[in-house]
């Protein structure tokens, strides 16, 4: 076994438990080892992002023959792992197993069935921005090295943008992708100025005249690349960006994990929808009668009336606004005023793990507001990154308004809550404690998501910032944005929801501002699935609390039960399920 296998735990049986290892263990121990030995030839840009920099210096294959290679891969995976008798498994492995076999599963179909690598752009140019990026955000190794490594990936995009443009197929690449990867492509130049360059003159002579040519070698490639995304793929993208029934049933499967299906999310979403507006309503009455006294309010309210208090009452919070270039200075002080809130209150055990706020990179940019870049498994000591998109040069001053509205003083204080403590940040960084790398590599989204809109709620519920009437109330704005999230979600993919109407569900219904809308509405035609895993993760989650509460009666306390549900990793909340109540481990084939 070689050094780098020797470092990589895969866990035989949970601690605590006798310390036998079946036949099965092991044959599992050395196929999860070489699924994670086997990560670079998959993709040596993801096997970057996980901390394994054995093959920093290549840039991905994209051609037919190298998902032939990859489709062959995983096949023979899902072959030796079928073989392995999953009843003699320990817990943790069958756990483990079960993961590995929806990642193969989930693989194959992409492959196969979804085939998005043929009409999906954005999956190139964040292949080409990750590529530098993962080897320049982090002091994981001296910067000679990094840079000569990116050096040789430069090298490569002439040969990768070009199998780029042989993939991609212009009748099935929806507008909006294309426009979306053109904006995106754009940024990659981005990261070589900012990111690479800067470090030029601290390079031995021979690197840094190589580093001069690669750079350039890279920038005529991304321009060619840019003339044909706007002159050749923009003009003929002809696909439709919904994916239908079928094919979102199938997808939604494979990225939820989860007994919930879609049907089923839709009647949860729906009657959330009800209640949490309810629960607005309640909050919105408290602030409107400090404002106004002498109010009357019927015994029996329609929606209009409804209506018009809540967005008074919120009209509140949008006095609070913050400057336009002072976001990511503000999210840092809120980021560490979170923090000092869950020590004081004992909710759960924070990390000491690093974190920066950062303004986000541009090849990133017009897909979410922020997002939690957190470090590779592998990357022991590495920052987290919680990143924010500035607002765009070229809004007008009522967008940006808009903007600032919606990402009052009050809704960075929930960002932060659900990108940093008690949300992503913490919950990763625990998460990479897990003595199984394999299931730190394949995280599950909805526990993910769901622990971070979990989190927001928790805080709230302990009282963070006194239990101001305004901190509750866009609390569960946000809720509400992660229900009608859940809602477009299906229903602009299966049911063809209209523009229109996804615009007046969000805004009317979600009381969300115009910009938030419409990125989302782009967000929604961009990435299927994805914007259900926050609120089914949320639902599982606290359909799990419920059941331990029952189950612990006295012995429940938040920060025993946080510490337990948080020292798993990031299974599919099923898992820790089961693994907190002492039930039986789901099995995908039942």
């Amino acid at each position: 076994m070689n050094a780098f296998r020797a470092a990589l735990g895969v866990v035989l049986l949970l601690p605590g438990v006798a310390a036998y290892a079946s036949p099965a263990d092991d044959a599992f121990a050395d196929l999860a080892l070489q699924f994670i030995d086997d990560l670079p030839a998959f993709s040596p840009v993801y096997a970057t992002s996980i901390g394994d920099h054995r093959a920093d210096h290549l840039l991905d294959q994209v051609g037919g023959e190298a998902r032939a290679r990859r489709m062959d891969l995983y096949r023979k995976y899902r072959t030796d792992l079928h073989a392995i008798d999953w009843e003699e498994l320990s817990r943790a492995n069958k756990i483990d197993a079960e993961m590995l076999r929806a990642e193969i599963d989930s693989n194959i179909w992409e492959l196969e069935t979804l085939q998005d690598w043929a009409w999906d752009p954005l999956i190139y140019t964040n292949l080409a921005g990750s590529s530098l990026y993962g080897l320049m955000a982090r002091d994981f190794a001296p910067v000679n090295e990094r840079v000569e490594d990116a050096a040789s990936r430069l090298e490569e995009f002439p040969r990768f943008l070009r199998q780029v443009r042989e993939a991609l197929q212009p009748a099935r690449v929806p507008k909006v992708h294309a426009e979306t990867a053109i904006q995106q492509n754009r940024g990659i130049d981005s990261i070589i100025e900012t990111m690479i360059l800067p470090h030029r003159d601290e390079l031995p002579d021979e690197l840094a005249i190589r580093l001069d040519a690669a750079m350039a070698t890279a920038r005529d490639a991304l321009e060619t690349h840019q003339q044909w995304l706007e002159n050749e793929l923009l003009p003929d993208a002809a696909g439709d960006f919904r994916i239908g029934a079928d094919l979102f049933d199938q997808k939604l499967r494979f990225a939820l994990n989860s007994p919930l299906g879609r049907r089923e999310i839709r009647q949860r979403a729906e009657s959330a929808y009800v209640a949490v507006r309810s629960e607005m309503y309640a909050i919105a009455k408290e602030v409107y009668s400090d404002l106004h006294p002498y109010t009357s309010f019927p015994d029996r309210p329609d929606d209009a009336f409804k209506q018009v208090i809540i967005r008074a009452a919120l009209e509140q919070a949008y006095r609070d606004l913050p400057e336009p270039d002072a976001i990511v200075e503000i999210a840092t002080g809120y980021l560490q005023q979170a923090t000092e809130f869950v020590r004081q209150h004992d909710l759960v055990t924070v990390p000491d793990d690093p974190i920066d706020v950062i303004v986000m990179p541009e090849y990133q940019r017009g897909v979410s507001v922020a997002y939690l870049d957190p470090p590779g498994p592998l990357d022991e000591g590495q920052k987290s990154f919680y990143a924010v998109a500035p607002l765009p040069d070229d809004w007008t001053a009522e967008q940006v308004e808009s903007f600032l509205r919606e990402y009052n003083l009050w809704s960075i204080q929930n960002l932060t809550l659900h990108e940093a403590i008690p949300g992503h940040h913490l919950q990763l960084a625990l998460s990479n404690r897990y003595p199984s790398t394999l299931r730190a590599v394949l995280w599950s989204g909805p526990f993910v998501e769901g622990w971070a809109v979990y989190g927001e709620r928790a805080m709230i519920d302990a009282g963070y910032m006194d239990g101001a009437p305004l901190m509750r109330l866009i609390n569960l704005k946000w809720y509400l944005r992660t229900i009608t999230n859940a809602i477009i979600d299906q229903a602009i993919h299966v049911d063809g929801m209209s523009q229109e109407a996804a615009m007046r569900l969000m805004i009317e219904g979600g009381f969300q501002e115009e910009r938030e809308a419409s990125g989302k509405w782009v967000r929604a035609q961009l990435s299927s699935t994805q914007l259900s895993t926050y609120f089914v993760g949320y639902q599982e989650h606290a359909d799990m609390r419920r059941a331990v509460e029952r189950e612990w009666r006295d012995d429940f306390t938040l920060r025993r039960y946080h510490d337990q549900a948080l020292s798993y990793g990031s299974p599919p909340v099923k898992y820790v399920r089961a693994l907190m109540l002492d039930e039986d481990i789901p099995r995908s084939s039942d």
